[in-house]
């Protein structure tokens, strides 16, 4: 300890080399647990680790530890934290970084670096991850100077968990590690370049409160913002007041209820004819948290032609970025939804527009078609919500399992679903599991896979029997990349130019050599039994499920086409 004037005052502060400001910085965030992965730039930070009172988890990549983390916030809402050696370490989180950013996930992610020495001299495991992680964190720093730890911590901290959540990035040289210095973490953020506008305009809400009373044909459409803001209950409350139906992006899913009676499905490119026919017909879009990306609106010249747009969204960069908007309001979903709902919500003659929606869902439903010889992967995804209760949280990889994981496996709660949206990152479903499970050790986590997905990160099943994480894996097998195969056939003449997986690893076998449990399973009643003895087991299970292979996701918005112009809206 030693004593430093501030202000006249005598203030105690700590002298601690660099590696234990950090654990003491993260145990000043109330960090519960780090995903990473050792080397050379970061061993001084481990060692200090090693006795720091926190608890790491070691995944097999640096790719396993990033997505884990985004499983952890996606979950708790907190910044899943990372550490990663320098060079090859840091370049392999660099995909899970623009997955975060893309998706608004808080991670504060720490890379080791060269010593500042050499700097620049392209040094053994030098990589220039500030430069190359720029365009895709939402901040990031080097440290230069071991004293400025503490404030680049609590800097980090709070950039990643404020305003639009997203990754910050921490460089580390080696040597600042195990330098001594003055550690101070009482010191306030102050950020003058960092403004915030979490509070909405009380006039712009008032003109929002007005359009709605002029709308005849008004949809929500409910983002992940609803999410990320905990405003899942307002907006029950504001259905339930102005009875206006709502249709969800894939990242919105569970921020309302999937039985709801106004609840439309899903929209965009797989969604559901009803929810984009509601979108394109619509006098009035109410956005609540949403991007209006190309995978939901399709050509942008088709989509809201007759209506007026009201956006909500904390990030005013992305109000006006795609569609233009006329009612546009910056804040935070939950505290516009709070003065919102302060008003006196009087609304048009719905009767009509609430009828033609309503018949549309009973006329227009998800669909398909039994034939008695294989098993469909829609009945599967159905099974997997009947039988968990639709209770557990689910986690996908990227492509045709994630389109029908969607589409048939309902959300009726918040924060039941993890997936990579904006990013579509294959390989993310087994690790975000891993993340989610240690997030709720007491949830069932199911990861839907698909078999080509899954053998990009499939080296995480160590970490499941060894921190003895009970995720349950449900393999889509259709022995193809699903998606790029569905393209192939529908738009390249049924070219599968590299995009089948015909021989494949026996992944009872593969799952044995782990120590994890697993059986594969071929119709309905298979499934039925070895999923009933996996939810039973408070160990891992892995279940290849051999699905139709030729199973397409419809209904279908193909490229170029505006969200009215779907394929395969009915069998």
């Amino acid at each position: 300890m030693s004593t430093a004037e501030t202000s006249g005052t005598k203030v105690a502060q700590k002298i601690l080399t660099g590696s234990r400001m950090i654990v003491e910085a993260l145990k000043e965030e109330k960090v519960e647990v780090i995903f990473g992965y050792p080397g050379g730039a970061v061993l001084n930070i481990y060692d200090a680790l090693y006795d720091g009172g926190i608890p790491h988890l070691l995944t097999r990549h640096e790719q396993g530890a990033i997505h884990a983390a985004e499983g952890y916030a996606r979950i708790t809402g907190k910044p899943g934290v990372v550490i990663a050696t320098s060079g090859p370490g840091a370049t392999n989180i660099v995909t899970g970084l623009a997955d975060a950013m893309i998706d608004s996930l808080p991670l504060v992610v720490i890379t080791g670096q060269v010593n500042s020495q050499v700097l620049g001299s392209d040094a053994f495991q030098e990589a220039p991850i500030l430069g190359i992680s720029m365009p895709i964190t939402k901040h990031n720093f080097q440290v230069q100077d071991v004293n400025e730890l503490p404030r680049i911590f609590k800097e980090a901290f709070h950039i990643a968990s404020t305003g639009r959540p997203g990754p910050v990035l921490i460089d580390i040289p080696k040597d600042i590690t195990a330098t001594p210095g003055i550690y101070d973490y009482s010191k306030e953020v102050h950020l003058p370049g960092y403004k915030l506008q979490t509070e909405p305009d009380l006039d712009r809400i008032k003109k929002v409160a007005q359009a709605i009373k002029k709308a005849d044909k008004p949809v929500i459409l409910a983002g992940a913002g609803v999410l990320h803001s905990k405003a899942t209950n307002l907006l029950k409350e504001f259905v339930a007041k102005t009875t206006i139906p709502v249709a969800n992006t894939l990242l919105g899913l569970g921020s309302f209820p999937h039985d709801h009676p106004l609840f439309l499905g899903m929209a965009g490119m797989h969604g559901t004819y009803t929810a984009n026919m509601a979108l394109y017909e619509a006098d009035l879009i109410i956005n609540i948290g949403a991007r209006f990306d190309d995978r939901l609106t399709g050509n942008l010249q088709e989509f809201a032609k007759f209506a007026k747009v009201v956006h909500f969204d904390i990030d005013p960069s992305e109000i006006g970025k795609n569609v233009p908007t006329d009612y546009p309001v910056v804040g935070d979903a939950s505290n516009s939804l709070k003065l919102l709902l302060n008003e006196a919500l009087e609304t048009g003659d719905k009767g009509e527009w609430l009828e033609r929606l309503l018949q549309s869902k009973e006329e227009f439903p998800l669909w398909y078609v039994e034939d008695g010889k294989t098993f469909k992967p829609q009945r599967l995804l159905e099974l997997v919500h009947e039988l968990s209760k639709g209770e557990a949280i689910i986690t996908t990889d990227v492509g045709q399992h994630q389109m029908w994981a969607a589409q048939f496996h309902g959300f009726s709660q918040p924060d039941r679903w993890v997936t990579s949206g904006g990013l579509g990152t294959m390989g993310f479903g087994l690790p975000a599991a891993i993340g989610a499970q240690v997030a709720e050790r007491d949830a069932t986590v199911i990861a839907v896979l698909g078999d080509a997905g899954f053998q990009m990160t499939l080296q995480e099943l160590a970490v499941l029997k060894e921190y003895k994480l009970p995720v349950k894996v449900v393999l889509v097998n259709n022995q193809s990349m699903g998606m790029v195969r569905q393209w192939q056939q529908l738009f390249y003449q049924e070219r599968y130019s590299e995009s089948l997986l015909p021989n494949q690893p026996d992944y009872v076998k593969l799952s044995d050599a782990f120590g994890i449990k697993a059986a594969v399973v071929q119709n309905e009643e298979e499934f039925r039994t070895a999923f009933a003895l996996a939810l039973a087991t408070d160990e891992p299970y892995l279940l290849d499920c051999r699905v139709t292979p030729t199973e397409n996701v419809y209904p279908m918005i193909a490229p170029g086409k505006g969200i009215q112009q779907m394929e395969g809206v009915k069998p």
